[in-house]
């Protein structure tokens, strides 16, 4: 699951850091270290964030300047005095270059792939499967734009610069809370988890409005189609594909089935519309459509037709 592996990468880095801090680090250390690096381009971020973590647990240390002319490999004992401070000083460095930068970064997630990416400003995006947006980084404005799929952001808190996603012509507003935005074909779909957000259609003031955690809305550029105020349960298992979970809490197996087929090439089609509107219950993973089909045959009884490889038929 992402989760579990975005945890074990924290901790794998924060065993580096502490072995930085403790006497005796060497080359040998620092070249495990650059290969953990190298694996993943996206360990580096968490890194840095991690030695932010610890050197702000312990004040009183005062950080030495590092010299910039100095290239050379670090001896061995080093400490946090000269690694930390030293990568915390680069890092701030890379940090503000990204922080400020107002070149758009683009990123895609394809079919049945789910990531997790920290961003410049501090913010962390989730982005579902099938999924394409783009992120820009202003002095005033923090602006993703949503191609298409569905992402979950927890925003850094910046007053000075909101954070805005649009998608089509909605727009959705945070400063510092948690929320994720998904384009549908009817609409753009807002779920809130924590804080609030402001969302309107753009050309459309009739339409803005304020949306707390445990609120869910679903927007057009010319009218609001639906809105639920206080279902944090129903908002959390909606979100639940964060951890490549599927939960099922009296949806239809025709909404069951369309979310399934968001993630897998074998895709399910259900035959009968009758059928189609049975609800039903369950937590599944979401590359398992083949043990969704079996739950849903010894449940209701249906037959199924698995004899084409790319193809779940419930009949």
């Amino acid at each position: 699951m992402v989760t579990l592996a975005v945890d074990q990468a924290r901790d794998e880095a924060a065993r580096f850091v502490a072995r930085m801090d403790a006497d005796g680090w060497t080359e040998a250390d620092e070249s495990e270290l650059q290969a953990w690096l190298a694996e993943d381009p996206l360990r580096q971020g968490l890194l840095l964030q991690v030695q932010a973590q610890w050197l702000a647990l312990t004040p009183e240390v005062e950080a030495p300047a590092v010299p910039v002319e100095e290239e050379e490999p670090a001896p061995s004992g080093w400490g946090r005095r000269g690694v930390l401070a030293g990568l915390a000083a680069s890092a701030a460095l890379a940090f503000v270059g990204l922080r400020w930068s107002q070149s758009p970064a683009a990123y895609t997630t394809k079919l049945g792939e789910i990531r997790r990416l920290p961003l410049p400003d501090g913010s962390v995006m989730t982005m579902n499967s099938g999924s394409e947006l783009t992120v820009s980084m202003a002095t005033k404005l923090r602006e993703v734009q949503l191609a298409q799929g569905e992402a979950w952001f927890e925003v850094a808190k910046d007053a000075q610069r909101p954070f805005v996603v649009a998608a089509g012509n909605v727009r959705v507003r945070a400063v510092g809370t948690a929320f994720s935005v998904r384009r549908r074909e009817t609409g753009v779909e807002i779920l809130v988890t924590e804080g609030i957000v402001e969302t309107w259609a753009d050309g459309d003031q009739s339409l803005r409005m304020k949306l707390e955690a445990g609120d869910r809305a679903m927007l057009s550029a010319h009218a609001v189609i639906d809105y639920e105020t206080g279902i944090s349960s129903s908002v959390d298992r909606a979100l639940a594909w964060r951890g490549g979970m599927i939960d099922l809490n009296g949806r239809t197996l025709y909404d069951a089935a369309d979310e399934f087929n968001r993630y897998n090439q074998r895709q399910i089609i259900i035959a009968d519309p009758r059928v189609a509107r049975e609800e039903f219950d369950g937590l599944f993973r979401v590359n398992d459509p083949e043990g969704f089909a079996e739950a849903v045959k010894a449940s209701l009884g249906v037959s199924l037709d698995t004899s084409n490889p790319n193809l779940i038929r419930i009949e």
